[in-house]
């Protein structure tokens, strides 16, 4: 099986086999990522296949130092900033399944199962930016809050704050939330 370093380098050499094979592989994963940020489905697809040019246009820049998906990740993070800052919107589409962690070594994931869904997708959306792409990075990617780091160019204590605070706001919102008085 081919692995991504090997894959890269034959797309810098030129084989379109190779793109459509790292394109398959990581489609799924940057849409999810696009989706939960942005919220349309058009508009992620279109999105997401933006991101997929820019990988394409900067593969050579990739340093195989890093993983992959980290870099491919941080394009997308940084392609969803630009898309907001460019045209002001500010609509999101709720995150689905939020709470739904394959790993129980979570200690929020108790708290967030008691919670119905569709509660803690609107409320998510109502977090800024920054304590959003984290908690969606740590709960969907399940990404080590280094790795979130690099991806969100801040500091590692920094991606931790920014998750406790994200936490510590859904919580408040959910008590002041109607649905559960």
């Amino acid at each position: 099986m081919n692995t991504d370093e090997i894959l890269i380098k034959k797309i810098i050499s030129g084989d379109e086999e190779a793109l459509n094979l790292l394109v398959k592989k990581y489609y799924k994963l940057v849409y999810g990522f696009v989706y939960r940020k942005i919220g349309n489905y058009h508009m992620s697809y279109d999105i997401t296949q933006e991101i997929f040019i820019k990988m394409i246009k900067s593969i050579k820049k990739y340093k195989h130092k890093n993983n992959f998906i980290n870099w491919l990740l941080k394009i997308a993070v940084n392609h969803c900033n630009d898309f907001y800052r460019s045209n002001k919107n500010k609509e999101h589409v709720p995150i689905d399944n939020f709470y739904s962690l394959e790993s129980d070594s979570d200690p929020h994931k108790e708290w967030l199962q008691k919670i119905d869904g569709e509660v803690i997708r609107k409320l998510v959306l109502t977090l800024p930016d920054y304590q959003r792409d984290v908690i969606i990075l740590r709960f969907y990617n399940q990404l080590k809050f280094k790795e979130i780091a690099d991806i969100t160019k801040c500091s590692e204590s920094t991606a931790k704050s920014r998750y406790r605070q994200g936490l510590a706001r859904l919580k408040l919102l959910i008590k002041e939330d109607k649905h559960f008085e």
